[in-house]
């Protein structure tokens, strides 16, 4: 799989304060990770969108990941907010996992990442166009 990064990314990255800097690098892989571990997938472009990473792929919806200083205790990963992306995952996770509207899942820093949960969501994020006529985005809670 290739991946195309801005080097913007990079500096991004660099900016994070410490606290965070891990966890972000961390989601950040498992973005790439589930790219590359998603049928159809062959390049990724990691670029800046409103000033936070953002990922995309052919048929897919933007990943956006970013830590916040109104909120330094978390961070979170951002889907666009009038995709059934969220309500989605809301429906298959429910409790299980933090959101802010329709739009995030919140991350706490001191918890581990859910890996197989979130890695989930992202997967139906890098399909969402295949998949968004499907029930549930054609997937199995």
């Amino acid at each position: 799989m290739k991946i195309n990064s801005n080097s913007k990314v990079k500096e991004k990255f660099d900016s994070y304060p410490k606290t965070a800097t891990s966890k972000m690098k961390e989601l950040r892989n498992l973005v790439l990770e589930t790219a590359k571990n998603t049928k159809g997938i062959q390049e990724v472009e990691e670029t800046l969108k409103w000033g936070e990473p953002s990922y995309l792929v052919k048929d897919g919806s933007t990943i956006r990941i970013d830590w916040k200083e109104k909120n330094p205790n978390q961070i979170a990963i951002y889907f666009k907010c009038t995709s059934q992306l969220v309500p989605t995952f809301k429906s298959i996770y429910g409790n299980q996992l933090s959101f802010e509207g329709n739009r995030a899942i919140i991350l706490p820093l001191e918890d581990a990442i859910p890996t197989e949960k979130i890695s989930h969501c992202i997967a139906l994020a890098l399909q969402y166009h295949k998949l968004k006529k499907l029930p549930l985005l054609g997937a199995v809670g």
